[in-house]
């Protein structure tokens, strides 16, 4: 139990084989009742195809003589004899003929009764009298004899049966004046349907048992290739280099395949501890260690910048939305981020989050974050399940730091927002023509604090002009000289000036209202924006 909490691919296949078993539970009953269906019609329209070939053996003008003939005469034995041969050549149990009491259809008088020469039921002799079975037969004898009907079926597979399940085709024997003389039923067991029903269950369960091993290996497979192992690789990697700040002999770009994200946070590794090691060399010849510092944290600085989006407009061909963000790090480096991409043609994916510490672990502890977030964002999954693998990925780390994070995604041609917020800032939401108002959403707690944490997602909508405005604790928390903080009644108020402002002059209006309000005071933490406005009319 203790392996499966602490290994992120063997929850996402425990996921995968739940998903396996609720996808086969609902193939097999719908193809149960598809194929129960099917069987059934054609099953009934054997029987009453049956039904009127013995209906052709019959005079129906002879009715009244063949119930006198007291099963006797020579027509009656030749055309009971006509109905065994049909029982046997079309496999039906009994083909028999009767005439209910139609003062209350209570009872009923068999006339004929051919029996098929395997079965193992006794044949009704002539004029034997019998209660009718139910009152389901009941009704139906009654329209039949007083003409709402042609033919009628009954179905018997539950409850209590004298001759296993079966059904019941009955037509009504008309003479040549319309008058109904009897009705002719035929009686068809539903041995095959059970069997074919066992048959196709059977063949859907070994068929599926085969799917699921299959998709199992290759999700095993893909993940620990995929995600697990390199993640696992680059957090060694970043925590060695933290600690030890020497270059390693082996790169990661060279050990981890991947295209995606991660595979980009190893080369940004890699190119940062290169960049790093030699520029550190270079200056331990001719610098003190202050000015030595002092210039790593600023390479650190453009490195980290380079990580985040920076373009703008980031997304020139896209007119449905215009996106931009924006972070200052308090000192040359700063644990706050901020990401956002097309997941596909529909789908922006957005997050922002702030790192628990400052300095150089916290970039490299940011980094790893963005690209884990990035990885789960691109694989498919819901802001809730890209916290909660993101939680688990960071959870184990050794430095004890800890990610409070909003993930949203957006639905481009919807305006559709589903998002989920680990302990971050409550984000800042404006109606078309209203003004900003915070989203008090519900919060779960930060990314890396406690393995195994469930997340929870909301939806709110977009319209045209409507705007998002996400940001760190940096902001509300700014002080000025007499320690009093920017705080969120100041951040509406300075949003709500321009309410409608682009995205690159709504956080140019908040840079400039919380400088405006430190002043010359030192601040302690990162300030961090992102602003999004939907244009899809």
């Amino acid at each position: 139990m203790k392996r499966i909490k602490e290994n992120l691919v063997l929850r996402i296949l425990i996921v995968v084989i739940l998903q396996l078993i609720v996808y086969s539970v609902i193939v097999c009953t719908i193809g149960y009742q598809g194929i129960t269906r099917t069987l059934m019609d054609q099953y009934a329209d054997g029987a009453f195809k049956t039904a009127n070939s013995a209906l052709e053996m019959i005079n129906v003008d002879r009715i009244d003589a063949l119930e006198e003939s007291d099963g006797k005469t020579v027509e009656y034995n030749r055309t009971l004899m006509n109905m065994d041969k049909l029982c046997n050549s079309q496999e039906v149990t009994f083909i028999y003929m009767i005439q209910p009491d139609t003062s209350d259809y209570n009872h009923i008088k068999f006339l004929f009764s051919a029996m098929n020469s395997e079965s193992n039921y006794n044949r009704f002799p002539f004029g034997y009298v019998r209660e009718t079975t139910n009152d389901e037969y009941k009704e139906n004898y009654k329209a039949l004899y007083e003409k709402e009907i042609d033919q009628a079926l009954v179905v018997r597979n539950e409850g209590y049966i004298e001759t296993d399940p079966h059904i019941t085709a009955m037509v009504a024997v008309r003479d040549s004046k319309g008058t109904t003389k009897a009705i002719l039923c035929v009686q068809r067991q539903l041995d095959a349907v059970v069997e074919a029903r066992h048959e196709f269950l059977n063949r859907v369960f070994f068929l599926l048992v085969f799917v699921a091993f299959l998709v199992i290996a290759v999700q095993w497979i893909y993940l620990d290739s995929t995600l697990l192992k390199p993640v696992k690789d680059i957090t060694d990697e970043a925590i060695r280099f933290a600690n030890e700040n020497v270059k390693n002999s082996e790169k990661l770009g060279d050990v981890i395949s991947n295209r995606d994200e991660i595979g980009h946070l190893a080369h940004s590794i890699d190119r940062m501890e290169s960049q790093i090691h030699d520029y550190v060399e270079d200056l331990t010849l001719v610098t003190a260690k202050n000015q030595r510092i002092e210039t790593e944290l600023k390479l650190a600085s453009m490195i980290q910048d380079s990580m985040l989006p920076g373009e703008y407009p980031a997304f020139p061909d896209r007119p449905e939305f215009d996106i931009y963000g924006s972070m200052d790090a308090a000192r040359e480096v700063g644990g706050d981020f901020y990401d956002y991409f097309l997941i596909d043609e529909d789908h922006l994916y957005m997050v922002i989050a702030d790192v628990s510490d400052k300095g150089v672990p916290a970039a490299l502890f940011m980094m790893e974050s963005k690209a884990i977030l990035a990885n789960q964002a691109m694989m498919g999954h819901s802001p809730a399940d890209i916290l909660e693998n993101a939680n688990n990925a960071i959870c184990d780390n050794k430095m004890d730091m800890f990610v409070t994070a909003w993930v949203g995604i957006l639905e481009i041609s919807t305006g559709k927002v589903i998002a989920a917020n680990a302990g971050h800032e409550y984000p800042v939401f404006k109606k078309t023509g209203g003004k900003f108002a915070l989203i008090r959403d519900s919060h779960g707690l930060v990314l890396g604090g406690m393995p195994d944490m469930k997340y929870t997602n909301y939806e709110f909508k977009m319209d045209y002009g409507s705007k998002l405005f996400l940001y760190t604790d940096g902001l509300p928390e700014a002080t000025d000289e007499n320690w009093n903080m920017f705080g969120t009644k100041r951040l509406l108020e300075a949003l709500n000036i321009a309410p409608d402002a682009s995205t690159v002059t709504t956080i140019e209006n908040i840079w400039r209202a919380v400088a405006d309000f430190v002043g010359n005071e030192e601040q302690f933490d990162d300030l961090t924006m992102l602003c999004m406005k939907y244009l899809h009319k």
